[in-house]
Formats: C-alpha cells, structure tokens, sequence
C-alpha cells in the first residue's frame, strides 16, 4: 500500500468512532488500536485515569468521584469534551510524531443530522487532525467488504454497531436508499438486563448482560439450547443470589429489538428502485458490524426477506478498513465536497432570488 507523508511526517488517519468500540486505522499500516469506547475520568477535576479497556474494565466498580463515561451514544456525540479528550488519546497511541496534524477520515450514520456531522468535526479537529473528512458507515462498510461499490449495481450493506442499525443500498459509489434506526448491540443488552429483572428479580451489570447475550443469546432456534447459571443482586431481598437461564428466554428477551432491525431491512427494500433489488436478490445482503454476530441473525435475514444473506470475512473490522481504504481518495473526497457545498449555495441563491 502506498504510503504518503504529510506536514511533521504524519500519516493519514482513519478513526470508526463507535459507541462501542473506536478503532484507527493509519495509512500504511493498517489498523493500530482497536479499544471500546470509555473514557473513565474524576467526577471533580475532570482528570482522565484511564481511556478504553482499561476504562471498561471500571464499569460498575469504581469510587463515588470517578465515572466512567461512555461520550457516545447511538452513534452520535453525547458528551463533546469527553469525545475530544478520547479521541486525543487514542490520535496519540498510533506513534505519530510529536507535532503532527494527520488528515483525518471519520465514521458517522448514515443518519446524522449536520448539527451532530459538525460536532464530530470539531472534536476531531479539537483532538489535533489538521483535515477532517465524514464518511457514512454504509459506505465504509461496503468498501470494506470488497463490494464493487463503483460500479452500476445494486449492493445492500446492514451494519449492526454498538449504538444504531445502518442499512443502505449502494450504487455508483453512493447510497441510493438508507435507513438508520437507533437499535444496536447496546439495545440488545438493555433487553437481556430488563428481562432478567422482571423475570428473575435479578439486577445485573451491564458486562454481565453483554456476556450473556454472547453466550446464549440468539435470532434463530439453535439446534441444541443451552442454558447455565447466572449471578446478581436479588430486588427483594438485596442479597447476592443465582438463577437458571435459557438461550431460549434470553431469545425472547432480545426478539423486540431483533425485530426492530428487521424491519428497517425490510423498509428498505420496500424503497429500493426495482432495478436495484433485482441485482440485490441476486447479490444478496452483506452483513457487518459486530451485532451481526449474534448467533442465527445471519439466517434470520435471510428467512424473513428470502434474499441470500452472508456475513464480511471481518464484521468488526469492515467499517475501520473500509474508512482506511478510503484514506487514498482523500483529496478527491475534498474536491466532491466542495462541489457540493458550491451547489447547494447556488441553489439557496436561486431560491432567495
């Protein structure tokens, strides 16, 4: 891969800012850190002890002064100078010299509204990118996955992440048709802990629940359900107490939210132009982001829209790769945002005239 040197020896970087995970990706390289998105920090000065595994690691476990703080929620920026001082830290761990200023291609959903698009700009370049470019997930993921995106065929991408649900038919290098719903792995660990809680009495952590959710948790029959012993605080007596737990309530558990993501697939297709969905039945539906890996969604897809659905060669990584492989038209990436920005104030003009 070619490798190109800016200002002070930076490399062009690309960051998939998730809600739950951030992964960077330098030109060159490839990706370099891959770290859950927490940032643990004291409640009364605003100091930072610790950022990413170590952070998680602190849910749940730490003193009445420090929090930790997960700055992002369903995709989006939920606490701006939290995000900036992650993103600082993490720019820092890709060994890029002292005073360098990287070009900078960052995620979003393909459903951000420009207010929410400007505020991951302004943390990126508050963090010390010296250019910052947006790419939609979708579109990271499709390039990602090795989909000729540029050519006159209809691709469908579903991206589950931490935060949302991003579905998107490709064509010609853009999204044509997109639906964002803000339903995610995080949703699904909600539901486990809610569940557990009116069912079982049981409170619960949130690692807890997205343990069991990995264990046991499932979109379709599995051949052999399972079940095993879980641990929390019982609500009636607040003593420690273990119950028994089935992959098949935990299916029940999470068949709302599941349900939620199918339907935005389905809404999609509904709105594809026939010629796209032709290609698509044929193509079928690529799967990325790490929700996908819930045991069975893969054949869920496939069951409840009839089209041949398979998951990337890497669904945790596709969106991170797909974003650095775009790092190599950075400049042209630049020049269609100029073009359009140009457009659209022509068209203001026309309209105010």
């Amino acid at each position: 891969m070619l490798r190109r040197f800016t200002s002070f020896g930076s490399r062009d970087v690309a960051i998939d800012l998730g809600t739950a995970n951030t992964l960077v990706y330098v030109r060159g390289r490839g990706i370099v850190v891959s770290e859950p998105s927490v940032v643990a920090m004291d409640a009364n000065t605003g100091a930072v002890h610790a950022v990413g595994s170590e952070a998680k690691r602190m849910i749940g476990r730490t003193p009445a002064n420090i929090s930790a703080i997960r700055p992002l929620r369903h995709g989006v920026i939920a606490d701006f100078e939290v995000t900036e001082k992650m993103l600082r830290y993490f720019m820092r761990r890709v060994d890029q010299p002292r005073m360098a200023r990287p070009r900078l291609v960052m995620c979003v959903p393909s459903g951000v509204t420009e207010v929410e698009k400007r505020a991951v700009i302004d943390a990126s370049l508050g963090a010390g990118a010296r250019q910052v470019q947006l790419i939609e997930e979708p579109l990271a993921a499709a390039i990602g996955a090795g989909l000729p995106i540029e050519e006159p065929r209809g691709h469908m991408v579903v991206d589950v992440g931490g935060g949302t649900t991003e579905v998107a038919v490709i064509s010609l290098g853009g999204i044509v048709v997109s639906e964002s719903v803000r339903t995610g792995g995080y949703e699904l660990d909600e539901a486990v802990s809610a569940y557990i809680r009116r069912v079982h009495g049981l409170a619960i952590g949130q690692q807890t629940a997205e343990d069991i959710k990995v264990e046991l948790g499932s979109a379709w029959p599995l051949e052999s359900e399972i079940e095993i012993e879980i641990r929390g605080r019982h609500l009636a007596t607040g003593l420690p107490r273990s119950v028994r737990l089935s992959s098949v309530e935990v299916r029940d558990a999470l068949a709302e939210s599941v349900q939620a993501i199918i339907d935005a697939v389905k809404e999609t297709l509904e709105r594809t132009p026939p010629e796209l969905a032709a290609d698509i039945s044929s193509e079928g539906i690529v799967l990325a982001g790490g929700g996908v890996l819930l045991q069975g969604f893969a054949e869920r897809i496939g069951e409840e829209t009839g089209m041949p659905t398979r998951l990337t060669e890497s669904p945790l990584t596709c969106v991170a790769v797909g974003s650095g492989m775009a790092l190599e038209e950075f400049d042209a990436m630049v020049a269609s945002d100029r073009m359009a920005t140009r457009s659209s104030t022509r068209r203001r003009t026309a309209a105010v005239g």
